[in-house]
């Protein structure tokens, strides 16, 4: 099974994005024991690379890890030498899905319009990532972008949560992006990693059903 028919059945890939490094390994464990099982560690994040590497020799076949924030071939040229099993980009960058093709590495590049969404199909994306998805409209933006382009896959990103996560896969999304309002820092800085498997086991529940 491609990691993108992975994806679509898990339905949720959670970001983690910024955390020092202190917290990242329970930040992953309190995602992965609610159920989570596609992890995206952002280029700004301190270490990314080593962390993505030592997670893949660590968790081997239990979870897919891939690096986020992708912005030019040299950082997808670093997360494949690190393990990334895909790459995710903000932007729609053609060389970078190119590098990802060549290295048979998937790359969910970041859009907003119809024209940059069947532009990075074109370029060979398998799945774009349509960001962000709270300031477009949600659910509404993209059920009405869907309609005439319901043939490319899209990961809906930025503002998903617990609240509309059912509304947002209901629209036609195949995945979802989750940030801060899974990941959520306050708790991290608390020490509630607790509470972030609570939630994280709510939306992996939502999206099953």
């Amino acid at each position: 099974m491609s990691i993108l028919n992975v994806l679509k059945k898990e339905k949720i890939m959670a970001m983690i994005r910024g955390l020092s490094p202190a917290t990242t390994d329970r930040t992953l464990d309190a995602l992965a024991n609610g159920g989570i099982r596609f992890i995206e560690v952002t280029t700004n994040t301190e270490g990314a690379y080593a962390l993505v590497s030592r997670w893949r020799t660590a968790y081997s076949d239990d979870l897919y890890i891939g690096i986020g924030t992708v912005l030019d071939v040299n950082m997808a040229k670093q997360a494949i030498d690190a393990g990334a099993q895909f790459l995710v980009s903000p932007n729609l960058d053609a060389e970078v899905i190119a590098y990802g093709i060549r290295h048979q590495i998937d790359v969910y590049p970041g859009v907003m319009t119809p024209t940059e969404i069947v532009k990075a199909s074109k370029a060979g994306a398998k799945a774009v990532k349509v960001f962000p998805m709270g300031s477009l409209g949600g659910a509404s933006y993209l059920k009405e972008v869907r309609a005439p382009l319901d043939k490319i896959p899209m990961i809906a990103s930025g503002s998903v949560g617990l609240h509309n996560i059912r509304e947002i896969i209901a629209a036609g999304a195949c995945a979802v992006g989750m940030g801060g309002h899974l990941v959520n820092k306050q708790w991290i800085e608390a020490g509630n990693y607790a509470a972030m498997t609570k939630l994280a086991s709510e939306c992996v529940g939502l999206v099953k059903e």
